[in-house]
């Protein structure tokens, strides 16, 4: 073959590939084009994303049940307290003086019941002496209304027995109604024992406040968790007002807040990936724990009001609880960091109606039966 032949077989050959390469690009481009978008579409809707969650932890607002100055800051700063541990103590010197006083009044009403218990056994033999007292006056009576039928006995005896008879009558009354002041005393009951006695019921009662007040005096974590906001030794606290806090370390968890038209096939269970901003490259796993039955709109101070003639229709913001599962398994996870969860809700869409095969209806229900709402 003549060299002018080669370089004629050589330029065909180089006019050929750029034909070929436009035929199997115009052949294979739709092809591939389709195949992507069955795809995006199949597993469209499977995966839904957020950035707006955080990390959750219980946090607990300690404060003090009693009012004095701090003496004692057993904790400092981000240390790390188990639950019961000591975190600060108040003056306790005033509720130990009133915890005394109590204890004090205590003993006296037990000494004054065991008096009263006492008063009331004497009445009664009092009772028992005046009854005595009576039926003597009784028989003086019988005999001298005897002895004066018979001219042996003046008027004068006479009525001097039936006054020491009416006397006796009278003591017999008296005696009764000291026994019952006594009886209503020691609450209807006097054989009860003291402990029993609502008196005695009453100071016990203020006894133990104020030995719970002087327990309040040291105040102690109420989990394991890490201090915070530690107070300083003479600040004066009173009740109910917040001193420091205690966040819990062991359990924490994410709150996501999903748009709710991300949320059709979100339910309880479903796995999520965590990557959390402060840690780039980690990933942590986890499970959809709940959702929450209100969107976060309805919980603010002021809620929308909505029934005006300007209003604008705005996608709201549903919470969703996420527990993770490997919490303690790699860097720590601290209250408030920012995230972004993917949850796999596992769905996967049908093919549309202009190509479906078989009842409609039964498609349009698969359709409806995958969504969930929590």
């Amino acid at each position: 073959m003549s060299e002018e032949n080669v370089k004629e077989d050589l330029a065909d050959t180089t006019r050929r590939r750029p034909r070929l390469l436009r035929a199997l690009l115009l052949l294979l481009g739709p092809v591939l084009v389709l195949a992507a978008g069955g795809y995006f579409y199949y597993t469209g809707g499977r995966y839904v994303e957020t950035e707006n969650a955080y990390v959750k932890a219980d946090i607990a607002v300690v404060s003090a049940e009693v009012s004095g100055p701090i003496v004692r800051v057993d904790v400092h700063e981000n240390q790390r307290v188990a639950a019961g541990d000591v975190l600060f103590a108040i003056d306790d010197r005033p509720y130990r003086v009133a915890l005394e006083r109590a204890e004090a009044q205590l003993r006296a009403v037990t000494a004054m019941i065991e008096s009263m218990k006492a008063q009331y056994r004497q009445r009664l033999e009092e009772l028992e002496l005046a009854r005595t007292d009576y039926e003597f006056a009784e028989r003086e009576l019988s005999r001298a209304v005897a002895l004066a039928k018979d001219d042996l006995a003046s008027d004068e005896a006479v009525d001097r027995a039936r006054h020491e008879l009416d006397v006796a009558a009278r003591r017999i009354q008296i005696v009764e109604r000291g026994l019952e002041q006594l009886r209503a005393q020691l609450g209807g009951s006097p054989e009860v024992d003291v402990a029993e006695q609502a008196s005695y019921q009453a100071m016990k009662a203020a006894r133990d406040a104020a030995a719970l007040d002087l327990e309040h005096t040291v105040v102690r974590a109420p989990f394991d968790g890490i201090a915070s906001k530690v107070p300083v030794v003479g600040r004066h606290v009173v009740p109910g007002a917040a001193v420091m806090s205690v966040v819990a370390s062991e359990r924490v968890w994410i709150e996501a807040n999903y748009k709710e038209t991300d949320l059709t096939y979100v339910c309880p269970g479903q796995p999520v990936e965590v990557h959390v901003d402060t840690y780039p490259g980690r990933v942590w796993h986890g499970r959809v724990e709940s959702i929450s039955q209100a969107t976060g709109a309805e919980f603010s101070v002021i809620p929308a009001q909505n029934a005006t003639g300007n209003w604008v229709k705005v996608i709201q913001r549903i919470p969703v609880r996420i527990a993770v599962e490997d919490a303690g398994a790699g860097p720590p996870l601290r209250t408030g960091m920012s995230t972004t969860v993917e949850i796999d809700t596992g769905h996967k869409r049908h093919l549309p109606r202009v190509i479906r095969f078989g009842n409609e209806a039964v498609a349009d229900s698969l359709d409806a039966s995958e969504t969930c709402n929590g």
